[in-house]
């Protein structure tokens, strides 16, 4: 007989309740690193500019431009982190969450069910720190469901192995 009973939102779970595990603070160095390079980068550009440029009003105005840069720098850093406190992390019996954001705060809930493949990767700089990364493919066409980064390597691998073994106990 086909049924089709009204849920309560009061009985639904809260997603409140979970308790999320913050990535490992090592991950904001290499946030900062990364953000340094570019912008050592963009300076060595409007330096290199200046040098070469037959433009007087660039050359009057390089000073200022330099200024802005640091400023978006500065602004740039501050929101990296805040925004890299909210990098945290859930395992579940049935899924695995994680969320991040400053001003849009992305929440990803994927179902172990749905899981169809795992990687586990390390940078090179990530390596120096002893850290790895997880992804999370889910069935059709979009890439890369869920990535985790900032994982300690021994966590990325419990991780890894518990995910694993719940996704071939389903098949």
């Amino acid at each position: 007989m086909f049924t089709n009973a009204q849920i309560e939102l009061e009985s639904l779970p809260k997603l409140d309740d979970v308790t999320m595990t913050p990535i490992s603070k090592k991950y904001l160095n290499i946030i900062l690193i990364n953000k340094f390079i570019l912008f050592a980068i963009a300076y060595s550009a409007l330096i290199m500019a200046n040098i070469f440029a037959n433009d007087v009003l660039f050359t009057e105005y390089f000073w200022y431009l330099i200024l802005v840069l640091t400023v978006i720098l500065a602004v740039n850093l501050i929101f990296s982190v805040l925004a890299f406190r909210k990098r945290k992390y859930a395992l579940r019996e049935k899924d695995v969450i994680y969320s991040k954001g400053l001003l849009f705060l992305k929440l990803t809930v994927v179902p172990i069910s749905r899981i169809q493949h795992i990687e586990e990767t390390r940078t090179w700089l990530a390596r120096q720190f002893g850290l790895a990364s997880l992804k999370l493919f889910t069935a059709g066409e979009s890439g890369t469901d869920l990535s985790i980064r900032g994982l300690t390597e021994d966590e990325a691998r419990r991780i890894n192995d518990f995910l694993s073994a719940k996704v071939d106990a389903e098949d």
